[in-house]
């Protein structure tokens, strides 16, 4: 049985229309999702409840659409494992080990990958598997920036008995969790 995860955070067409080089981090996303199944990985989808909109527009995106097997669950808050089944579903599964995509990084993404850290999960972060919103023409921080700040700050934090690496969606490895 794997010991890592690979969670796929609110990439919802609802949320993705001005998102940040969405199309690149999308066919990532769904490569590794891919790779993940192929090794026997649980592939995990959090999809953000939102009210009055449209329900085709909440779904997963099609190009990273859900696949047999994979699990999907709704959630109310940034933190994907606030109030949702994701912590008991890991641990039924005895995955030590999450890999984190999404959209929202510095918030559902970022908010995630801390949870995951303090309940004792080593973390992947896919440095080109996560975007956020654009901002508007000269604002600042732009969303590329906000991207490499994240992946900058999860490359040096540090939490006790943790391993966190940030790599590129091509590097991330579904055989072998690194030791602690």
């Amino acid at each position: 049985m794997p010991d890592t995860a690979l969670l796929i955070i609110d990439l919802q067409t609802a949320l993705l229309s001005d998102a940040h080089d969405v199309e690149a981090c999308l066919h990532k996303v769904a490569h590794l999702a891919e790779r993940a199944r192929s090794a026997g990985v649980p592939v995990i989808y959090l999809r953000q409840r939102l009210p009055d909109v449209p329900a085709g527009m909440i779904d997963v995106h099609p190009t990273v659409a859900p696949q047999l097997g994979d699990v999907v669950l709704d959630k109310d808050s940034a933190d994907s494992f606030l109030d949702t089944g994701l912590g008991k579903l890991l641990d039924e599964q005895e995955v030590c080990r999450v890999i984190i995509t999404g959209f929202a990084t510095e918030y559902c993404v970022d908010s995630t990958s801390r949870s995951a850290l303090s309940r004792g999960y080593d973390l992947v972060l896919v440095s080109d598997g996560h975007t956020t919103p654009e901002r508007p023409p000269g604002a600042e921080p732009s969303a590329a920036q906000v991207i490499a700040h994240h992946n900058a700050t999860f490359s040096a934090i540090q939490y006790a008995k943790r391993s966190i690496t940030v790599e590129l969606a091509a590097h991330v490895r579904f055989d072998a969790a690194p030791a602690s």
